[in-house]
């Protein structure tokens, strides 16, 4: 660790600097990595293995080797990958698919059926004619179920106008007979309904007023007056008369108790114990 912070370095003495050429390479004659590389990586897709019949899962790690192909997407490179099984140690190939935006599999395992991918699989090898046709028929469906859908709120738009005209009419009619058989008779009918309405209610309420000053042997209630005696005087009360005799009602409530302090007198323990107190000299 100490040679790090020397100040001066060994040189030997066949040294000769002369030698030491500084060389730049171009960036474009700069030579390539390694065409091959260790990786860690995840299985990119489940997989069942030609060999023994094993099943690897999406997400599965392994360590892989990268390799760096000739095939070219437009200018996106494509790798290709080797994994072995976990079980029987077989080779499996995959590469990248930059055009299906997935990866390929080639060789040492089959890939498992995948729901999602059933329409991008019929649709890979499609031309662009058919393409167009295919997204132009889509396009067509949806306009047709906007058209429907818009047709369906308009129908019930008008249902709830149609609604609404009829229930206005229906009022306006029952008004119009209202106002008609009003004229002809003079609007005495509806003083008269009027009327009776009220006499009915006013005696409804004299009903209640006479039971409630009832008793439960249907004696009428009365106050007493100021001259019917002393006790009258002093309290009015409510006196129930049957015929000549008069009888008092329930005495009027207890007054409301008060919550003033009340001060105990103290009992004297020590004549109950035998204690004698001596008498004060002054």
């Amino acid at each position: 660790m100490s040679e790090r912070k020397v100040l001066t370095k060994y040189y030997p003495p066949d040294f000769d600097p002369s030698k030491l050429v500084r060389t730049r390479t171009p960036r474009g004659d700069a030579p390539a990595g390694p065409k091959v590389q260790t990786v860690r990586l995840m299985a990119p897709f489940s997989m069942k293995c030609t060999s023994c019949g094993e099943y690897i899962y999406k997400g599965r790690k392994f360590n892989a080797r990268k390799e760096t192909t000739d095939e070219k997407y437009y200018a996106i490179s494509i790798f290709r990958f080797y994994i072995r099984c976990t079980r029987c140690s077989a080779e499996i190939t995959f590469k990248t698919d930059p055009k299906g935006m997935d990866y390929t599999c080639e060789r040492g395992a089959k890939r498992n059926f995948e729901v999602w991918r059933a329409g991008g699989a019929t649709a890979a090898g499609e031309t662009d004619e058919e393409r167009l046709d295919r997204l132009e028929a889509a396009v067509g469906e949806k306009s047709a179920m906007e058209e429907l859908e818009r047709k369906v709120v308009d129908a019930k738009q008008e249902m709830a106008i149609a609604d609404a005209l009829d229930e206005i009419r229906t009022r306006n009619a029952r008004n119009e007979r209202a106002v008609g058989g009003g004229r002809e008779g003079g609007g005495d009918g509806v003083v008269e309904e009027m009327e009776a309405e009220r006499r009915r209610g006013e005696r409804e309420d004299e009903e209640v007023a006479r039971r409630a000053f009832m008793t439960e042997m249907g004696e009428k209630v009365r106050r007493i007056g100021e001259g019917e005696g002393e006790e009258g005087e002093e309290s009015e009360g409510l006196v129930a008369t049957n015929g000549d005799k008069g009888l008092m009602l329930p005495p009027p409530l207890p007054a409301v108790p008060t919550f003033k302090r009340v001060v105990k007198k103290k009992k004297d323990l020590g004549a109950a114990l035998g204690i004698k107190k001596k008498p004060a000299l002054v």
